[in-house]
């Protein structure tokens, strides 16, 4: 009993220290985005709470020294690049988990071969893409060379993830649907998808996160067209300003909010699946 204690108290004090390095930073740079401007810095205690990098972040705060953050083209490129590597990626996870279903030749090295994508370091891919496209005299761009090492890299999570569905997957309301006359497409469409749906959205979020997220893959292959992450981290190299923690604080807030959809569809969806496979079964009896 006494070891069973201390194993438990252990256990909290680590999952409070986890929350606090978890959410610290994000406390702390909320905190620091409400500094007096224009000519606040990022020091503390705050000396004045003011909104104004927030107005200087969305471009409603007059000019001032400190340069804006290139949020415009560099975001709309990032969310157009995660929205199309989140499409490609679950499209081929899907499909390939689907493939998985059933025990084919060599489907240990397929296995391995997409796994491949994200365990080899960022920088070793990115840097061979560059060469290799230098090489064959490709121009280097966010939406070519960028999106193919994107979709490499988040395309096995979108497989992970749709495996675990699969192998959970009860294959007899398939063969139900099938004893009913229903072709193998139909099936998929209306009973197989519905009932992995939960996982798609899960492997869209997943792609898509990562994607937005990127930093070593684009920095080597988006050419001149930067994204966001690229175009922060070289406003962050130049000079640290509050209007990077006021963006990321909205990046957040965003990131929650994005959460929060993910979760309402999630239920709806289970919610969904459950009374199809209902139908069904009450179908055959």
């Amino acid at each position: 009993m006494h070891h069973l204690k201390f194993l438990r108290g252990g256990l909290a004090v680590y999952t409070a220290l986890f929350i606090a390095f978890l959410y610290g930073p994000f406390v702390v740079m909320g905190i620091l985005s409400f500094q007096k401007g224009p000519e606040g810095g990022p020091q503390f205690p705050i000396l004045e709470w003011s909104t104004y990098w927030y107005r200087h972040v969305l471009g409603f705060a007059p000019p001032s020294r400190v340069a804006p953050l290139p949020i415009g083209e560099a975001l709309v490129r990032s969310l157009t690049l995660a929205f199309a590597t989140m499409v490609v990626s679950t499209v081929l996870g899907t499909l390939t988990a689907q493939a998985f279903r059933e025990r084919f030749r060599g489907s240990g090295l397929v296995f391995y071969l997409v796994v491949l994508g994200m365990i080899v370091p960022g920088v070793l891919l990115g840097l061979g893409m560059a060469l290799l496209a230098n090489n064959l005299g490709i121009d280097r761009n966010w939406w070519s060379t960028a999106f193919v090492l994107h979709v490499v890299y988040t395309y096995p999570f979108a497989f992970l993830v749709m495996l675990a569905i699969f192998n959970r997957f009860d294959r007899s309301v398939e063969e139900a649907s099938w004893m009913l006359g229903v072709t193998p497409a139909r099936t998929f469409r209306k009973v197989t998808f519905p009932m992995i749906f939960p996982g798609v959205l899960s492997a869209m979020l997943f792609a898509f996160t990562l994607s937005y997220d990127e930093f070593p893959r684009t920095l080597f292959t988006a050419g001149s067209d930067v994204t966001m992450p690229i175009a922060i981290y070289g406003t962050f190299a130049v000079e640290i300003h509050p209007n990077l923690f006021a963006f990321g604080v909205l990046t957040t807030l965003f990131s929650f909010a994005l959460l929060s959809v993910y979760g309402i569809l999630m239920a709806l969806s289970v919610r969904r699946a459950r009374m199809r496979a209902t139908g069904i079964q009450e179908e055959i009896a």
